[in-house]
């Protein structure tokens, strides 16, 4: 049913310190509202592109139930069964460019730049359409990308700049190299992670940036109907600006 499951290697690097890159905390529980909100008819099922270690599959799935999670990493997935939020929450070691099962539906997400972790434009459509076709008639996808025209500008016509960010608990932060030559689709981003007690962490990640009408055009391909796009997941309006953006798409039949 999922044959061959092409790894990037992603949770390998960062499996064990990811949850400090990404915690599970209020913003996550605010992810989770919104996809809730959005959700058709929790009844008819729930499946996430990219479960990782259950941020956002967690909470939502205490608020729509039973949530399927799709995720290449073993690694990842393993730290999900670990959690003791996930009962209701099943990891399966799949791809999502192929994925498929024997039910449709009723919302089908991927968030925090699952689809430009896919490096060509063939395989983030092969990803939209299988997100397609797991839908049911009336279902809703939800995509979160990091947003070109945003991290275009922060880098100011430069290949490469550095970026850091404090994290709340005093002492802690991330260090980005980030690198984006002109006339290239493909950000890299080697990441060092600073500890309080001065220990660091170092991993890199290569993503295919998009911009919202490329998105879009994948999802009219498949077959689904653009329906809104906002910066964030306070449903705040796009701006360009923004270095993500979300957008959401209906399937008619």
């Amino acid at each position: 049913m999922n044959d061959q499951i092409d790894d990037s290697g992603y949770g390998k690097q960062f499996a064990g310190w990811y949850d400090r890159l990404f915690p599970k905390d209020t913003n996550a529980v605010t992810t989770a509202e919104t996809l809730a909100r959005l959700h058709p008819d929790p009844e008819k099922g729930t499946l996430e592109f990219g479960v990782g270690t259950g941020r956002i599959a967690i909470p939502l799935s205490q608020k729509v139930g039973h949530i399927i999670g799709i995720d290449s990493s073993p690694e990842m997935l393993a730290l999900l069964a670990d959690d003791p939020g996930s009962a209701d929450v099943t990891g399966v070691h799949a791809d999502i460019r192929s994925y498929n099962d024997d039910r449709a539906y009723a919302l089908v997400y991927a968030v925090c730049g699952v689809l430009s972790m896919l490096l060509t434009p063939e395989d983030q459509q092969k990803a939209v359409q299988r997100a397609a076709g797991l839908l049911a008639p009336g279902g809703r996808l939800v995509i979160e990308s990091g947003n070109r025209p945003a991290v275009e500008a922060m880098h100011e016509g430069l290949a490469r700049t550095t970026l850091f960010t404090p994290y709340p608990e005093p002492g802690t932060g991330l260090q980005t190299h980030s690198t984006l030559p002109p006339g290239t689709d493909l950000w890299q981003c080697s990441h060092v992670w600073y500890e309080a007690d001065g220990t660091t962490r170092v991993g890199s990640e290569l993503a295919r940036l998009t911009t919202p009408d490329e998105v879009d055009a994948y999802a009219v391909v498949a077959g689904l109907t653009p329906e809104a796009r906002y910066a964030d997941w306070q449903l705040s309006p796009y701006t360009s600006q923004y270095p993500m953006f979300l957008t959401t798409y209906r399937k008619d039949i």
